[in-house]
Order: C-alpha cells, then structure tokens, then sequence
C-alpha cells in the first residue's frame, strides 16, 4: 500500500487553503474553530486541489455558459426598467454535514409549523392578541393583514404550502433565523438551476454519490398540489405578476421543470364562485394557484383596487372554497420583522416548547422598555421600520445601523428612536459566518446565508436537502443582496453513504400517454406574435441585403432600383442604413418580448437562438458600412433567422402553440409578400424590381427552373402569389393556416365550418383559381385586407 498518497493530498489540500484566513470571532464554513479543515469539504478539496488554473477556467465558463443558454440571468427591475446582467454564481458550493442539516431540518419543520399556527389564529379565533402575547397594533395596523381572509378557511385546511427561511451560522456553530418567507418564497427554482450548473463545473473526478438530490422534493411538493386539485375537480397552475418581476425567469424554470401552466392574472376569470382559465378551447377551471404574486394585487375588487395585476372575484372563489391557493392571500403576515420580537414567547404559549433555532434577536420599540434598551444599544444595532419584510442587512435609507443613518441624515438617534418606537424595532448585528468563494486564483472568506425550503406534501413537510446560498461581494455582511453585488452558490447537503438517486417522474406504474395541456389564451397569442414578429425581421433582412447589394452594384443611391427598395424600407420604418437603430432590432425585441412570456413552453434552444439573433445585430450594426459589407453581414443574419426557423419546425412538439405560432409566421409571410409585390410588381416600379421581389422571396432559383425565361409580372405574380407549391408565396402561406386551423379547437362544430375556417378556404379558393393577370394592384389590396380579416377572426375565436 502507497503511504505517500494521502501524505501527498494532504500537502495539496494545505497548500490550497494556505492563506484562508476567515475574519476572527465568526464561523467558517470549510474550517472549523481550530483552523482545520472539515472532514466535509475534504474529499472535494482534494480534488480540487489537483484541478489546474486552466481546467478551473473551462469548468467554471461551462456553468457559466449552461447558465447563459438557459435563459437564467439576474433581473433587475426599477422605475427605469427591466435590466440584466449574467447570473452571479460563485462556483464553489457550500458543503454541509448531514447531522448539521439533519437539525436544520428538524427546526425548520417546528418553525413552518408554528407559522401555520399563527396564521390560523390571527385569520381565525385571534387568541394572540386577546390574551396580549401579540400586540393588537402590530397586526391590525400591518398592511400584510388583510381583513377580507378573516374568518376564511383555506379549502386545502392550510395556509402555508411552500416557506423559505433565511438562517445564518454564529460564531459558536448554532444556527440562527434572519427572516421568514411566507407571502411568496422565491429562490427555489434558482437553486435547482445552481445545482444543475455547478454539478457541470464539478463533474468527474468529482464524486457526487453522496449528495442529496432536489428532485424528489419537488417532486413531493408537485404531487400534493396536484391531488389537492384533483380534489376540487380543477387543474393547478404557477400565478405569476409576469416580465414585471425580478424572480420570472424563475416562475418560467419552475413551470417548465414541474409541468405546470405558468398563469397572469389576466389569464383567470371567477365564473359562479370559480377560478376559471381563458384558453385557446374556452374557459376551464383551475383549482389550485401557487401564488407567486403578492396577496395585495391578487384580487382588485377586494383588495388593492390599483392593481392591474390580479383576477377580480379571487377573494370570493376562496372564500366558496373553490381554490386552494398555496399559499393562502395574506400569508404574508407572519414574515413582518417585528413578529421575530414575538414568536419566541408565542412559540411556549402555543407549543410548550421553545423554538428549537432561535431568530435574531429582535426588540419592538412600541413597548417602553424595549425602547429604552434600544436606545441604550443603538450603536451595536440594526434599527428599522417594525413592519418592513425585509432582511437585517436589505437596509432602506430610514435605517439606522450601528448608530449611522444609512441615508446620511445627520439626526440624534436616541430622538429618533423616542419618536417613532411604535414604528420601529432594533435587532442585533449578526456576524455570519464565512465561505471560501474562488477569486484571483485562491480562496477567499465571504460572508455566507442560506435560504432553506419547506413544501407541504402527502406525508407532511419536507425540507430541501440544499438550499440558496447569499455570498458577500466582500467581507462587509452588509453586501449579501444581489443588488449590491452579492453572489449565489449551490449547497450540497453532503452523506457519509451514498445517497439514493431521486427522480421527478416516477420509474414504474403503467404506460398512460397524458393528456395535451391546456393552452391559455394569452400564451397561444403570445406565441402567434411571436412568429410575426420573427418572420416580420427577417422579411426587414431580405429587403435590407437587397437594397445593399444593389447599392454596391451601382455605387449610387439615387438609382432607381435602390430608390425604390429605399422608400419601401422607409414606409415600413426601416432605416437604409444598417448602422441605423430602427424597425429591425425593435421587432427583434417585440420577439424577445414574446417569447419571454411564454418561456415556460418555449425551448432553451428557441430562446438562445433568438438572443444570439438580436446580439448579432448589434454587433453587425455597430460596426459595418453600407454596400457590400453590409450585404454579406444581413446573409448571416439571415443564417440566424433560418436556424430559429429550423429548431421550431424539427424540434418543437406539434401542440396547440405550435400551431399558433406558425400560424402567425405564415400570416406575417403572406402579408409581407403581398406588400413587397404591390410596390416591386408594380407597373411604375423601374427595371430591375421584379428580379429584386423574387430574390426578396427567396426563389430565384425555383423562377429559372420553372419559366426558363426573364422576369416578368405574370411569372413573379404566379410564382409569389398562386404557386402553391412555393413555400414562399401567398397561396402556399393560406394553404397552410388553413391546415393548421383545421386543428384547432372549434374549427367545425356540428358539421358547420367554423368563421375563421370559411374565411381562410373563401381566400384559398380565390388564390386557387386566379390567374396572375386579375392580381393587379386593387386585388392585392383585397387581399391584404383578406389576411388581415383572418388574424381578427383567429383572434376573436381564440385569443380575446
């Protein structure tokens, strides 16, 4: 036996932590109080440790790139706007003992359950507050209390289905709550994709046999949701508020991962006491809600009457006990800062028992004593608002942390304090401990909190064996939140055996093809657009390179042809100059749009493709001169626009959206090609436009073979317009819609055609039977109006 060998990887693993220093009086993750490294982390130190600068490079830009492709960015939205930047993953994960976990589990499960209790007693008989072990001002003045639930009894029998909580170790290796999370807990999703991420940075030789899985978890969660649907004989669904929020990609992923309608409140309508669905097949109940909108916008009728998010009548259909919704409106309540002053005293008076994870330390100011010690202690505090949600270190500029006001005001505190107390509470300076993030080729201390989740499911709650992990961008504790720089990891909730493997699917039962899902209406129009607008830039290329190829044909910009093409770019709001901003990269961004909204049934590889679209534009745009250049730079882009085109006819499923989707491409395709024949094939437009119209179809090849003469307007108009063989004409495009809308829902009932139906075969029928001579320029505009007249009715029946 070699004795060198562990010799040998203790060398390596001393030398890679040499210089690791964690600040004094905190904890470390990786080293324990005397310096030493945990057993935990060191099997994967010491293969990190043989890991090249190199090799850590790659590994680290593959989960960064996994990241990119997936669509997972940091989202951050203000009055501005919607920004983003790449996700902030710190690729080294944080690593911890099963037995630390096991007592996470075990307090986290004590502590949901508490909550539970809290909210059904303040919603229901109210003890709390009569009996004075809650303050009635701190539930009655709270804008998380919502009047309208009192006395409403969930129909699940629950009002927490899914909780979050943010905990933190102390110097002395216990564990601590910061905040609970109970209105609408994000980050689970975004911890299942930084565990997808960093298992590609860590993959072989890397062992992973030991760490807990999150798919049965989820899994656990989904299939509570669905029977407690099944129960109420309706389906279940995300709500999310939509683009407006910073956690969408995230309610996308979890939709997408879960098989799940990913709903806004604009999808839903309350008919007779139920929650009812708009879909492209008419209304259809929904039964469960998992709420990622915030209770206050979720109903305006009784709720906030400003808010343009919600479903009016949401209230009343829980109220009937119609919808479950996980969690129940107004769950929030429980996650208000100044309750943490409270809940270890409501914790013995409802349970007997103290809190087996204590939370940090909180005062309420509204009561005299308290206040007192407040003001005595205020420079080793955090004092803010007493009803605020947020983190200790999430400050707002009327906070006051260790005796500075963080909006620079130059106030006495203690007057402060005195004045507002009812509205304030003070809570303790934490000191987290520390996790090694990998910067600058070494390891390096950053304080550390983790967000852990509890969902609810047939056997009681279950914990995440992992969570969502908070890294500061320095070693201030202070700089956590992602909009201060702050960075996201992965925890591995290690074994000392090898752990099962879980699924989210179940590996036996009978073979049972599912039933197609519903679409709503909203994400069958979205995705109609999507193709429109798709279609609508790449028409805007072809036109483009045809205008620069002729400009770099006759080097003036006066010539006819160029005119012409010039003015028809014009008309439809598109600059001759590529470098120019204009209708092309706003229509790519109409698609963006699009498809963002609907990212819960598009593909990655849909969505990638489209951004590398729209970044190929700009980088085109940026730098290219018109003529020749500019022409072979638009031929690429249209490579790009054929690659999207290709993944949505080869790869997509053939449901209902697809079919909407291409619907709006062969719509957009049609009319594009009817306005490019009424300017090009006109009988004023000069020489050389009927070559340029069947190039912008894309069929100058196919017009050698098939006339074997020179372009004239009866073989363009034929070839354009009535070949139905052409995948580029008009009568092709019709043809198609109407075998598509043939498939859809309502097409024909009781033997009789359907509105849009009769309108697509009426303009089929004409296209069918026309020679190219009676499309003269009054019947092109007929029949612009008659595609038109299709998109209205396809619209009526199905998307309004």
């Amino acid at each position: 036996m070699d004795k060198t060998a562990p010799a040998a990887a203790e060398d390596a693993v001393a030398r890679l932590v040499r210089g690791y220093a964690p600040p004094a009086g905190v904890a470390d993750e990786m080293l324990d109080a005397a310096g030493q490294v945990r057993p935990v982390w060191r099997p994967f130190l010491d293969r990190f440790a043989h890991l090249s600068a190199e090799d850590l490079s790659r590994r680290f830009a593959r989960g960064d790139h996994y990241l990119r492709d997936a669509g997972i960015f940091h989202r951050q939205v203000d009055e501005g706007g919607a920004s983003e930047r790449d996700w902030p993953l710190s690729h080294v994960p944080v690593l911890l003992e099963e037995a630390d976990w096991t007592r996470i589990k075990t307090a986290v499960i004590q502590r949901v359950d508490l909550l539970e209790s809290v909210l059904a007693d303040l919603y229901g008989a109210g003890w709390l507050v009569r009996e004075g072990v809650l303050p009635a001002e701190l539930v009655a003045g709270n804008p998380a209390f919502l009047r309208p639930m009192v006395g409403v009894r969930p129909a699940s029998g629950h009002y927490l289905h899914f909780a979050a909580f943010e905990i933190g170790r102390a110097p002395d290796g216990s564990w601590f709550v910061l905040g609970d999370r109970t209105e609408a807990p994000s980050g689970a999703g975004f911890a299942l994709e930084n565990r997808v991420a960093t298992m590609r940075v860590f993959s072989d030789p890397f062992d992973h046999d030991r760490v807990h899985r999150l798919a049965g978890f989820f899994g656990g969660f989904r299939d509570a949701l669905g029977a407690s649907a099944r129960a109420l004989e309706g389906r279940m669904a995300i709500l999310t508020p939509g683009l407006g929020t910073e956690t969408y990609d995230e309610h996308a992923y979890i939709a997408r991962y879960l098989g799940m309608m990913l709903l806004e409140g604009e999808d839903l309508t309350v008919v007779g006491g139920r929650v009812m669905v708009r879909t492209v097949a008419g209304l259809k109940p929904i039964s469960v809600l998992w709420r990622r909108l915030d209770s206050a916008f979720a109903d305006p009728l009784e709720l906030d009457d400003r808010s343009a998010l919600g479903t009016p009548g949401l209230v009343s259909a829980m109220r009937a006990g119609n919808v479950c919704m996980a969690n129940a409106l107004g769950a929030g309540l429980v996650q208000t800062r100044a309750l943490l002053a409270f809940l270890p005293r409501i914790s013995e008076y409802l349970t007997g028992a103290p809190l087996e994870m204590p939370n940090i330390a909180t005062w309420w100011c509204g009561q005299r004593r308290e206040r007192e010690y407040v003001i005595g202690q205020h420079a080793r505090m955090m004092v803010g608002p007493a009803l605020s949600q947020e983190l200790p270190f999430e400050a707002t500029g009327d906070t006051l942390i260790a005796g500075r006001f963080q909006d620079g005001r130059d106030a006495d505190p203690a007057a402060w304090i005195e004045k507002h107390g009812r509205d304030l509470v003070g809570q303790e300076a934490v000191n987290l401990s520390t996790t090694p993030v990998w910067e600058d080729g070494a390891f390096r201390p950053r304080p550390v909190m983790i967000r852990v989740f509890a969902a609810r499911t047939a056997s009681g709650w279950k914990v995440m064996p992992g969570g969502f992990a908070r890294i500061g961008a320095s070693e201030d504790a202070t700089a956590l939140s992602l909009r201060r720089g702050g960075r996201v990891a992965d925890v591995w909730v290690v074994s000392p055996d090898t752990v099962p493997t879980e699924s989210l699917t179940r590996s036996d039962g009978p073979f049972r093809r599912a039933a197609d899902s519903l679409l709503p209406a909203r994400a069958a129009d979205n995705l109609m657009w999507l193709g429109r607008y798709v279609e609508r830039a790449e028409h805007m290329i072809r036109l483009l390179r045809a205008y620069h190829l002729r400009l770099a044909e006759t080097g003036r910009a006066d010539d006819p042809r160029v005119e012409r093409i010039g003015a028809h770019l014009e008309a439809l709001g598109v600059p001759r100059e590529i470098a120019a901003k204009g209708a092309v990269s706003e229509t790519l961004d109409a698609a963006i749009r699009a498809a963002s909204k609907v990212r819960d049934r598009f593909s990655v590889d849909g969505w990638a493709a489209l951004r590398d679209l729209r970044a190929d534009l700009a980088d085109h745009s940026a730098r290219l001169t018109p003529g020749d250049e500019a022409a072979r730079a638009l031929s690429e882009l249209l490579r790009g626009t054929a690659g999207f085109a290709g993944l949505v006819h080869d790869n997509m499923y053939r449901f209902v959206g697809w079919r909407f989707l291409s619907i709006g491409r062969a719509l957009e395709r049609a009319a594009g090609m009817i306005a490019t024949l009424r300017d090009f094939a006109d009988a004023e437009a000069p020489e050389g436009c009927l070559d340029a119209a069947v190039e912008v179809g894309d069929s100058v090849m196919t017009h050698r073979r098939r006339y074997q003469i020179e372009t004239n307007r009866e073989t363009v108009i034929d070839l354009l317009a009535l070949d139905a063989r052409n995948p580029r004409s008009i009568h092709f495009q019709i043809a198609l819609i109407r075998r598509l809308a043939a498939d859809l829902p309502g097409a024909e009932v009781s033997g009789a055609l359907s509105e849009p139906m009769r309108a697509i075969l009426r303009i089929e029928t004409q296209l069918a039977t026309a020679e190219p001579s009676e499309l003269d320029d009054r019947a092109l505009r007929k029949l612009a109006r008659g595609v038109a007249g299709i998109s209205e009715r396809l619209t009526a029946a199905h998307l309004s």
